[in-house]
C-alpha cells in the first residue's frame, strides 16, 4: 500500500490492471502517477490503452512508464464513440485480465471504465474513475440521457467509485443512482515538485492557454473577451498551446476576428515550461471535472483565471469567489482585467496562498493510498479471499 504500516503482514500485493483510451491529457497523468506510486508499494500493475492515440508524446511516456508494469502494456485500436470494433476490444481486455490475473481492472472515463466492467472476470474487483467523461454531457441532452442509462447498467458491474472530484459524484448520484457501492472521493493529486516557483521567460505572452482544442474547453469566449480587451486599447497576446479536433476551426476563427497578430499556436508539450512563457493562465472550458493543468498552475503560483464549472471551484477551495461564469466573454474579460491591473503585492498574496491551500489538499501521496484503500473496500465488500501478501513498501522500480 502506499499508506505507511508497521506491521507489512497486513499489506496486500494487488495485481492491477489500468484499462482507459487515449494517452494523452490529464486522464493520462492520473494514470501515470497511480502506476508509479502502485509499483512503488510493491503492487503489480498493468495498462491497456489505445493505439491509434497519443502520438509521439504518448510514446514516450509510456516508454518511460514501462519499468514500472509488471504486468506489462498491451495497446489496441479503441474509437472514442461507440463502435463495432467494441466486442473485439473488450475481448482483449477478458484475456488481458485472465492472462496476468488481474485482481483489480481498474477502468479510467467512459470507455475504459466499460471495458473494465463488461471484462469478464468472475473473481476481480472492478473499480471505475469516470474523470468527467459522460457526466460532463448537457443533462436532458439526448446524449446525456442515452450515456446516463448505459452507466446504470455498468454500476451494477461496479465494486467501487473512486469518483474524482464532488462535482462528478454528485453528477453520478442525480442522474445514476442505484444501489450503493464501494464510494471514494479521490482528488488527484501533485507532486512536492510542483511547487517550485517558475521562472518567467523575457517578453512573454500575456495570456496563456493549455489544453485540447475543442469547443467543450470554451475557447470562442476566450478569443472574444481577446477582442473587447484589445479594444480597450490593451495590446494583449495569446498562447494556445494543445491539440484536438477543433484546431482547424478556431485558427480560422483567429483569422476572421482580426487577431492573426495576437494569438499564436504551438503543439502539446510540457507544462511547466509553457507557464515560463505566460503572465496569465486562462482556464475557459464549459466543463470540467478536476483539471491538472489548473492544479499544476495553482501549485505554481501562476496567476489564473478560470470559470466556475465543474470540480474547479472544490481547487480554488476558499478562494472560489474569484472564478467566472462560463459562456460569458465579458465576464472572462473582467475577470483577466481584475489581474492584469492588481497591485503586485496583491496578487502575489492571492496566488501564494491558492497555492499553499493545494498543498494542504492535494497530495500525490493522498491519491495513491486513497484508491488502494477503495479497492481494499471493494474486496472486503464482497468478501473476496486475499492470500498474496506484499513484500512491504518497495522503492521505484528500474529497468
Amino acid at each position: 500500500m502506499i499508506a505507511k504500516t508497521n506491521d507489512t503482514r497486513n499489506i496486500h500485493r494487488y495485481r492491477i490492471l489500468h484499462v482507459f483510451r487515449a494517452p494523452v491529457g490529464g486522464l493520462f497523468r492520473h494514470v501515470m502517477d497511480l502506476a508509479r506510486l502502485q509499483a512503488a508499494a510493491g503492487h503489480a500493475v498493468g495498462i491497456v490503452c489505445d493505439s491509434t492515440t497519443g502520438g509521439e508524446r504518448g510514446e514516450r511516456a509510456l516508454a518511460d512508464l514501462m519499468p514500472y508494469l509488471e504486468l506489462g502494456l498491451i495497446r489496441i485500436p479503441m474509437r472514442r464513440n461507440p463502435h463495432a470494433s467494441d466486442w473485439s476490444c473488450l475481448r482483449a481486455v477478458s484475456k488481458r485480465a485472465a492472462t496476468v490475473g488481474a485482481e483489480v481492472i481498474h477502468g479510467h472515463g467512459a470507455k475504459g471504465g466499460a471495458y473494465a466492467r463488461l471484462a469478464s472476470a468472475a473473481s476481480a474487483i472492478r473499480a471505475y474513475t469516470p474523470h468527467g467523461g459522460s457526466y460532463n454531457y448537457r443533462p436532458g441532452s439526448p446524449i446525456h440521457r442515452l450515456y446516463m442509462a448505459a452507466e446504470a447498467v455498468l454500476a451494477r458491474r461496479t465494486d467501487a467509485f473512486l469518483f474524482e472530484s464532488e462535482y462528478v459524484a454528485g453528477r453520478h448520484q442525480s442522474f445514476v443512482g442505484g444501489p450503493e457501492r464501494v464510494t471514494r472521493i479521490v482528488h488527484n493529486g501533485i507532486a512536492e515538485a510542483e511547487f517550485a516557483p517558475v521562472e518567467r521567460v523575457e517578453d512573454p505572452f500575456d495570456l496563456l492557454y493549455v489544453g485540447e482544442l475543442r469547443e467543450a474547453k470554451g475557447l470562442p469566449y476566450l478569443l472574444e473577451a481577446l477582442v473587447r480587451l484589445r479594444a480597450e486599447g490593451r495590446t494583449l497576446r495569446l498562447l494556445m498551446v494543445g491539440s484536438g479536433p477543433d484546431a482547424e476551426i478556431l485558427r480560422q476563427t483567429v483569422e476572421r476576428m482580426g487577431l492573426a497578430d495576437a494569438v499564436a499556436f504551438e503543439p502539446p508539450q510540457a507544462i511547466r515550461s509553457v507557464l515560463a512563457r505566460g503572465r496569465i493562465l486562462v482556464v475557459p472550458s464549459l466543463a470540467e471535472s478536476l483539471p491538472y493543468v489548473v492544479l499544476e498552475a495553482a501549485a505554481a503560483a501562476q496567476p489564473l483565471v478560470a470559470t466556475r464549472v465543474g470540480g474547479i471551484p472544490e481547487i480554488f477551495g476558499p478562494a472560489a469567489g474569484d472564478l467566472v461564469p462560463a459562456r460569458e466573454p465579458e465576464a472572462l474579460a473582467e475577470g483577466i482585467r481584475r489581474v492584469l491591473d492588481d497591485a503586485p503585492d496583491v496578487l502575489s498574496a492571492r496566488v501564494h496562498a491558492l497555492s499553499a491551500s493545494i498543498r494542504q489538499r492535494f497530495s500525490l501521496e493522498r491519491m495513491g493510498s486513497e484508491v488502494i484503500a477503495g479497492y481494499a473496500s471493494a474486496f472486503q465488500a464482497r468478501q473476496l479471499p486475499r492470500t498474496v501478501e506484499a513484500p512491504g513498501i518497495a522503492g521505484p522500480r528500474t529497468a
